[in-house]
């Protein structure tokens, strides 16, 4: 059944996956990945970027080298080794070497928070007790790292879900061309397509399809459906010593109440049931 299109649309919308509670359309696969946790409650899925987690702290050697000896030294030349009057020239050079310092302060600084700053781990659990996924977030302003950058968790109906299939195309600063696919997961009113959130499921280029249909054949036959996996689950904290970015990022660690409500069949410990955010 070909259901109308979400609003807002998905950036790079290619189409819409089955429904939350349709019969999956391909083989449930998480290839060589693995839960990080399952059983008849909850699974909870990792979210990690750990693949180029690190690569942007191999670039602020060079950073601070030139914000720090490179650039201050121009300026230091201009102001104080200068042995005649400005000329129109010098006062053009000292404004570009200020503005290249400026930006080098930036860079340096979004470099190494957006690097160090997010969690270990982005999870996401989908518990079928309470048909409920919950969603472990963060927020960054990528264009002032001087800014308050946080966690955000949340919690939302399973049947409000929606998956969408996105592709998106670039070029490389060498010309080449490049191509990145993913899945989002839509949250919707009930009983409309009207999107009030918005999240990545998956921005990894393969088996999106057989992700989505991974997790939905959980929610609604659970956990003996699933194809056996001969890799062993691991904590969201659990990243490789060599990785300094990760081992310097903050832990992945849910607010009680809601690790609690996420990991359980029923009750609740003073939250009322349509709370959507702790």
């Amino acid at each position: 059944m070909v259901q109308p299109k979400l609003s807002p649309a998905c950036l790079g919308w290619k189409r819409d996956l089955p429904g939350p509670n349709d019969r999956p359309d391909e083989i449930p696969s998480l290839r060589e990945n693995a839960p990080n946790h399952v059983d008849d409650v909850y699974m909870e899925l990792s979210r990690r970027s750990s693949r180029i987690r690190g690569v942007l702290l191999l670039f602020i050697p060079f950073m601070l080298y030139a914000t720090i000896i490179g650039v201050p030294g121009v300026i230091w030349s201009l102001l104080v080794d200068h042995p005649r009057a400005f000329t129109t020239s010098d006062w053009s050079t000292l404004w570009i070497a200020v503005f290249v310092l400026a930006i080098g302060v930036w860079m340096t600084a979004f470099l190494y928070l957006a690097d160090v700053s997010p969690p270990r781990d982005l999870p996401i659990r989908f518990n079928r007790a309470r048909r409920r996924i919950y969603v472990y977030g963060f927020h960054m302003v990528w264009w002032n790292p001087f800014t308050r950058w946080y966690v955000t968790t949340a919690s939302y109906p399973w049947d409000d879900v929606r998956a969408e299939l996105w592709e998106q195309w670039g070029v490389t600063s060498g010309g080449g061309l490049m191509i990145k696919w993913g899945v989002s997961l839509a949250i919707v009113k009930p009983g409309t397509n009207d999107v009030i959130e918005r999240f990545h499921l998956s921005t990894y280029n393969h088996d999106l399809d057989n992700l989505w249909a991974y997790v939905c054949t959980y929610m609604q036959q659970g956990p003996q459906a699933l194809p056996p996996c001969d890799i062993e689950p691991r904590d969201a904290n659990d990243v490789p010593a060599y990785n300094l970015a990760l081992r310097w990022a903050p832990r992945a660690e849910w607010p009680e109440a809601m690790d609690w409500e996420s990991r359980s069949a029923g009750g609740s410990r003073g939250l009322e049931g349509g709370g959507e955010g702790w």
